[in-house]
């Protein structure tokens, strides 16, 4: 890869697992920004950059010697301590990328390409046109929201890329064969199709004979049958199928049907797919003075899928010819070449330039959660409270049971669980038990007398979990005038065929609009009280609801009945409402917690240039720090270093692929 994907941009499954509740994620850098997430401007791997090759913007050195880069509530954060947690996270990461930057740049003064400031300015202008942004205005966006400056997008992602363009230049011609496949894949005839996806051939002779029979049920056999989650949601409905994107047997069986029909088995992506066609899709108008802007928008699609392809291509031969040394990665090398990451053809990339650019790429992240650790350690000294040995076993214990890691006596399987998070997630145990585990426990301590389970809790659970549910049809709309307009023609036929034919027409809420209005029941105390008053009001004799407005969407409802309670006892359940409910109770008060002590807490942030008086905060972007303080505390467990600035919430909480 050009910049190897970082994990500051799509964090390890495990290591958000335990963000807190706050709503908040961690979300990957934009295609039109590339593959990293960068915070400050960084220097070439190479230890002489070719003569092309962007440099450090001014004031870059000065920032590498602040050697104090945090203080909170007057306790320092080093630099060098904040290498070191970068490295050890990112490490690999940015070594990796580092390598492969020093191969382009030396493969451009081979080759004598070299790539001018216009060039970049260029590819930057169209870049942002093709986005509709000024130029000013996208790289506004990239700072603000991806935390990139200018400096660094030229720098560290368009220089890159129009080098790796120039380098495999031979490589990226688009014949007029490809463009006109490419036009007809997005502008030619489409099939709109459901599918039904089963694991086996016996079983799906099986479905096929059932809605050949009865083709009308053939989005009822999706919903209960199908194999992929996703369609079988929606009742089978999948994307319109269209040329040339995929296998060419799926292809040729859908552009076969005619509405209404239902496909033979097709066997393909390793499970065997029934198609039935909605309707037939007719090819897109394109007027004559809009077509060459199209044919331009493809031809760039395909070279960078081209690119993206050379990319690995041309990594390999780079690597091939070049002698690359991972010191880094070898203890024995290590102890052999200290102060060493790795050579490249007997040029050395030392440690401090990797801690460096650890720092550069991710320090901003990584320093936000040295400051978070550093509070809750503050936090647990004040209050006399220590996390203990015992505490992170039964944290860790708790994930794995949540996940399904049981021994045959159904007890949780700590060994297999730890060993699944260091194959599939790449990590050291030492660090999701610092970056993830810690956390979780440290607060949960600090809130754990505050959390208590009334009686009104465990009523308003047992109805929310167990007590009766309005089963309703739903139509969900984006403006007051047109639910006015669907609610006045829903009141003319106030038959649920015809309102789920509304839903269908009108809703904007894809699962309601697949499926003729059909949502979830709806039950008491889910958080939505308008939906929940106005669905309990409804009866058979008035089935129409009035207009909900949810924020900026309008709902209407109609109803189809009411469930039977499974549990008509609350003692029968009493325990384990009680543990559900003291759970999510926690959760909350761990993140009050937390931003309680974050808002009360005096922060400077030399790195972010943001600094914190108590719960008033202000930015400065000129900070310097203090004199330097007696560092932390001695601590009780090895240090949390995590990887985001937000905080953790407990495993039991956490799904499978949280991301």
């Amino acid at each position: 890869m050009l910049l190897s994907r970082s994990r500051a941009c799509a964090l390890p499954v495990r290591w958000t697992h335990f963000a807190l509740v706050l709503g908040l994620t961690v979300g990957s850098a934009s295609h039109a920004v590339g593959q990293t997430k960068n915070k400050t401007p960084r220097r070439p791997a190479a230890s002489q950059p070719a003569a092309n090759a962007p440099r450090p913007a001014t004031g870059t050195a000065a920032a590498a010697n602040q050697q104090i880069v945090a203080v909170v509530n007057g306790q320092s954060i080093e630099r060098k301590e904040l290498g070191q947690q970068c490295v050890e996270r990112y490490g690999n990461t940015v070594l990796e990328s580092l390598v492969n930057k020093h191969l382009i740049l030396d493969a451009c003064r081979k080759q004598n390409i070299r790539i001018t400031p216009e060039d970049i300015e260029a590819e930057i202008d169209r870049i942002a046109a093709r986005f509709s942004f000024a130029k000013e205005h996208y790289l506004e966006m990239l700072r603000d929201q991806r935390n990139i400056t200018a400096e660094q997008y030229r720098r560290d992602i368009v220089w890159p890329t129009l080098a790796l363009q120039r380098l495999a230049a031979d490589k990226l011609v688009v014949s007029q064969d490809e463009l006109a496949r490419e036009f007809e894949s997005e502008y030619g005839e489409k099939v709109q199709v459901r599918m039904i996806a089963l694991e086996t051939r016996g079983k799906a002779e099986q479905i096929l004979k059932e809605v050949k029979a009865n083709p009308d049920s053939f989005g009822l056999a999706a919903k209960n049958h199908s194999q992929d989650p996703n369609s079988a949601a929606a009742r089978g409905m999948i994307p319109p199928i269209r040329r040339h994107m995929g296998d060419a047997n799926i292809e040729k069986a859908c552009f076969a049907l005619k509405p209404g029909e239902i496909s033979p088995i097709v066997p393909a992506l390793g499970q065997f797919l029934i198609f039935q066609c909605e309707k037939q899709l007719p090819a897109a108008h394109i007027s004559p003075q809009y077509k060459q802007a199209a044919y331009d928008r493809l031809k760039e699609r395909i070279v960078e899928r081209k690119l993206r392809d050379e990319a690995g291509v041309r990594f390999a031969d780079l690597q091939k010819s070049a002698k690359v040394v991972n010191v880094f990665n070898d203890p024995k090398l290590r102890q052999q070449q200290p102060g060493v990451a790795a050579t490249i053809n007997g040029v050395a990339i030392t440690m401090q330039q990797l801690e460096d650019e650890c720092i550069a790429r991710h320090g901003i992240n990584v320093l936000e959660s040295e400051i978070n650790y550093r509070l809750l350690v503050q936090a647990l000294k004040s209050k006399s409270v220590a996390v203990n040995s015992a505490d992170i076993d039964a944290e860790v214990a708790m994930a794995a049971e949540s996940y399904g890691y049981l021994t045959e006596q159904q007890k949780p399987d700590v060994q297999r669980w730890l060993k699944d998070v260091q194959e599939s997630e790449g990590i050291a145990v030492e660090t999701y038990i610092r970056d993830a585990v810690w956390p979780s426990v440290a607060l949960k301590k600090l809130v754990a007398k505050s959390v208590e389970v009334t009686s009104d809790d465990l009523d308003k659970g047992f109805k929310a979990n167990y007590g009766e549910r309005v089963e309703v049809l739903a139509i969900v709309l984006g403006s007051q005038r047109k639910a006015q307009e669907v609610w006045d023609m829903a009141r003319g036929n106030k038959t649920p065929q015809f309102f789920g034919e509304l839903a269908s027409q009108y809703s904007m809420e894809p699962v309601s609009k697949a499926n003729m209005g059909e949502v979830p029941p709806i039950r008491r105390f889910s958080g939505q009280p308008q939906i929940e008053e106005e669905a309990f009001s409804l009866s058979a004799e008035d089935p129409l609801s009035a207009i909900v407005a949810m924020g900026d969407k309008y709902v209407i409802m109609y109803y189809l009945g009411k469930t039977e309670p499974v549990v008509s006892t609350p003692a029968d359940v009493r325990d384990e409402l009680a543990r559900d409910i003291r759970e999510k109770k926690t959760r909350l008060a761990m993140a009050q917690e937390f931003d309680r002590i974050r808002e009360s807490a005096q922060i400077d942030n030399f790195l972010a240039g943001q600094s914190q008086a108590g719960s008033r905060r202000s930015v400065s972007t000129s900070a310097q720090p203090s004199a330097p303080i007696e560092n932390s505390p001695a601590k009780e467990v090895a240090r949390p270093s995590r990887t985001s600035p937000q905080l953790i919430r407990p495993a039991s909480q956490r799904t499978r692929r949280d991301s």
